[in-house]
């Protein structure tokens, strides 16, 4: 039996938004899917971009995010990503039109960038996550705490919680 293509691989980015990105050395574009409001979100070996039209029918980035600065990413069943960041940067929210696989390439690269995570319980109902993520433009390991809805660093508690979670992850890596 000898299988054929279908035809099902997904076309490689368009042209002018790759211009827009413009990969540098060991940047990838590995997955892209168009939004409604007509932007372009990419997913790059190393970063996150949207890429919107201008008036004038030129690509312009407007969002070029390394992966260790994704907290998380939720796809609703409208095809809603929703982007939320470690850096406390505004919720990324955009409407994608036929995601392909953009949110499985989403997911790996948020992935390859966890070394080590652990979630720390701070009391009902309220928890805070430690990390340790890499950098996958240098290589660099670098820790990161990111609180729960609710869950203020002034807290009592708190603080302490979190610098100890910070040095358990980092001692696990090697880090301290």
């Amino acid at each position: 039996m000898r299988l054929r293509w279908s035809g099902l691989r997904r076309a490689p980015v368009p042209e002018a938004v790759a211009a827009a990105v413009a990969p540098s050395d060991g940047e990838r574009l590995l997955a892209w899917a168009t939004t409604t409001a007509g932007e372009t979100v990419v997913a790059g070996r190393r970063y996150l971009y949207v890429v919107a039209p201008d008036t004038e029918g030129a690509h312009q980035v407007r969002v070029s995010r390394p992966w260790h600065l994704v907290d998380a990413g939720t796809w609703s069943e409208e095809g809603v990503l929703r982007v939320t960041w470690v850096d406390g940067e505004p919720l990324l929210r955009v409407a994608v039109d036929e995601p392909g696989m953009f949110p499985e390439t989403f997911r790996e690269r948020v992935q390859a960038s966890v070394v080590l995570a652990e979630t720390l319980d701070l009391g009902p109902r309220r928890t805070a996550k430690v990390v340790v993520r890499r950098d996958l433009t240098t290589g660099r390991l670098l820790s990161q705490a990111v609180l729960g809805s609710g869950v203020r660093p002034a807290d009592p508690g708190v603080a302490e919680e979190v610098r100890a979670g910070l040095a358990r992850v980092r001692e696990q890596v090697g880090l301290d």
